[in-house]
């Protein structure tokens, strides 16, 4: 038997219903409940599907609840994102409710050969990019502790310039102020936060992993700067 993580459940229509539900019935009023949501650049990804990658910032814990709330439907129903396998997949019940809520799939954060989970995430990036299957990342690594963007890591480049597919550019502004980190709990008296959803962007000829994430950096600064979807962007 194959000790890698199935792909089944990424593709499972009863999942996918099942996490449009809870996004319908709990997610979503909730987050409207205690927050001042506006999203905007919808119909900038009304067209898009399969394989993807999603690219945010992070400067809150407030960021991937909003972006499997907020995003439309047709992306929010398959769009998978990573959780460290030596935590959230080492209790059956922990690994249900995060990839109920996210569609999570495991990271291996370090290798052990005492650890059952050891080899099951080997390569589950690639393998799900490879299935059809779009994905977030959030490059920063981790929340910024001021609200201001970080530095970019490059693997969401090489991804996309590997399997020949596009970085949906994601900019959320208001969640360090909503809730920043340290903060059990989001602000009273709902705070506002903004999302906008960029036009996808692929690499261009010839271009460098680095040259590629600098400017999908570049237009979520642009967006955040401008407070739209549809920056004026410099020619070049």
């Amino acid at each position: 038997m194959s000790d890698l993580h199935p792909l089944d459940d990424y593709h499972s229509e009863s999942k996918k219903n099942t996490r449009r539900g809870v996004r319908k019935f709990l997610t979503r009023p909730v987050i409207k409940t205690v927050l001042n949501t506006s999203v905007s650049g919808q119909e900038n990804v009304k067209d898009l599907d399969g394989a993807y990658i999603v690219v945010g910032n992070h400067s809150s814990h407030l960021d991937a609840p909003m972006v499997f709330t907020l995003l439309p439907d047709h992306i929010t129903d398959r769009l998978a994102t990573g959780a460290a396998a030596d935590y959230f997949y080492r209790k059956p019940a922990v690994s249900r409710l995060t990839s109920l809520f996210f569609n999570t799939y495991p990271i291996e954060r370090k290798s052990s050969s005492r650890d059952p989970n050891a080899g099951r995430a080997k390569g589950m990036t690639s393998r799900l990019l490879r299935d059809g299957i779009p994905i977030l990342i959030f490059p920063e690594g981790t929340r910024s502790r001021t609200g201001e963007l970080g530095e970019f890591k490059t693997g969401a480049a090489a991804l996309a310039i590997k399997f020949d597919i596009p970085i949906v550019p994601l900019a959320m502004s208001g969640g360090h102020d909503a809730m920043p980190v340290g903060s059990l709990l989001p602000s009273p008296n709902r705070p506002p936060v903004n999302m906008f959803i960029g036009e996808p962007m692929k690499a261009r000829e010839a271009e460098s992993v680095d040259d590629f994430m600098s400017r999908v950096r570049r237009h979520i600064i642009d967006m955040l700067d401008q407070g739209t979807a549809n920056p004026e962007l410099p020619d070049s």
